[in-house]
């Protein structure tokens, strides 16, 4: 039986993960879960799954919970550190990255450097590390696969390995598609987190609504299917049921159609190269128009200070993430107003003058460190 453990658990991601692996009980063991914080949910999980572990990054979450039951349910693991001592001596095979943002990486790396599959979520791995992730991954043998729904569907109409023209990732345009610049000056927190189609994470909501989320998902399309960037499109697809395509170099075009749903592509991470049944409802095409359009990057240009930060390579993309991560809590605090997302990540993308390509993950931390202080300096000339 295959053995996974699941980072990120109680996130978006993790809650559909949940729900795919109750249902493949016979199929999957689950040895361990991961979350941040939300410790009463984390062990809800891991008690219907029964888990041998549950882990904890943040160590000052579990001091309201000390009174848990002990000997009833999955060993209880604190702390980074301890957390990732576990996934290196984990029997797991496969480990579900779906934490939020550049923490997720710590525990890519150590399951990298074990031997383990990743089935990869968080984009920023990828974004912040994908030379680093690729070597380690071909050095252990482990494979990645996508499990965002984008990569996902390009996943699966690359099964044969045929030669490729173009890839086409969609994009539902996020809560502001039609829109224009001068629209967007006082829009409000509560309305970037309003996204039309998907459920997910506050942080991947304000990336969708600037179009930051499809031009990280460049860069990890870029690593994950080795495509040149001339050779990665975006198209708009509001009503989000194509969830991506590949043109080959006959002309064919093939797409993978479903509801805006995560359940499917991660249980096909899980079950690849096999296909397990799961309770879907049909996707009816007779109710619905599907419609395509080419992105606004004048007033989204989040878009393609991305693909650019990406054709640059080395560590442009690290710095790159960690700009935009810090640029998007400083929004959802509301110290900054949403233009200025964009214009915090471009002075330090400006700013940053050491590029190389890492080859340590200390490389990749200190760039992080610094665009973030950069970033922090930055947000000073801009009110919210």
């Amino acid at each position: 039986m295959t053995q996974i453990i699941v980072l990120g658990a109680t996130g978006s991601v993790g809650e559909t993960a949940f729900r795919v692996l109750r249902h493949d009980q016979d199929r999957v063991a689950v040895d361990g879960l991961v979350a941040h914080r939300h410790f009463e949910r984390l062990w809800e999980m891991g008690t219907t799954l029964h888990a041998r572990w549950i882990g904890l990054t943040d160590s000052t979450a579990w001091k309201n919970h000390e009174g848990a039951p002990r000997g009833q349910g999955p060993r209880v693991v604190i702390g980074m550190d301890a957390i990732l001592e576990e996934i290196a001596a984990s029997p797991a095979q496969k480990v579900l990255g779906a934490m939020t943002g550049f923490a997720g990486l710590r525990p890519t790396l150590t399951a990298l450097e074990h031997g383990k599959d990743i089935l990869l979520a968080n984009k920023e791995t990828l974004v912040a590390a994908g030379d680093l992730v690729r070597q380690m991954a071909a050095d252990s043998g482990s494979r990645i696969i996508p499990v965002d729904s984008e990569h996902s569907a390009i996943f699966q109409c690359l099964a044969l390995n045929q030669p490729v023209r173009r890839i086409l990732l969609t994009c539902s345009g996020g809560p502001f598609r039609g829109r224009k610049r001068q629209d967007l000056a006082f829009v409000s927190v509560e309305d970037a987190l309003k996204h039309p189609n998907w459920n997910m994470g506050a942080k991947i909501t304000i990336d969708t609504a600037t179009l930051m989320n499809k031009g990280l998902e460049i860069i990890e399309a870029h690593y994950l299917f080795d495509a040149s960037y001339d050779q990665i499109d975006v198209v708009i697809h509001p009503q989000s049921i194509v969830h991506s395509l590949v043109e080959f170099v006959d002309g064919a075009t093939m797409a993978q159609l479903g509801w805006p749903d995560m359940a499917v592509p991660v249980q096909v991470a899980l079950s690849w190269p096999e296909r397990w049944p799961l309770p879907q409802r049909p996707l009816d095409l007779t109710q619905r128009a599907l419609t395509f359009e080419a992105p606004d990057i004048e007033t989204f240009e989040g878009l393609q200070i991305a693909r650019e930060a990406g054709m640059k390579g080395g560590l442009y993309p690290t710095v790159l993430n960690a700009a935009n991560e810090e640029a998007v809590s400083l929004f959802l605090s509301h110290h900054i107003g949403f233009l200025s997302i964009t214009r915090i990540i471009k002075d330090v993308l400006d700013r940053f003058e050491h590029n190389r390509v890492p080859t340590t993950p200390e490389e990749i931390m200190d760039a992080d460190q610094w665009a973030r202080n950069h970033a922090l300096e930055a947000a000073h000339h801009y009110q919210p």
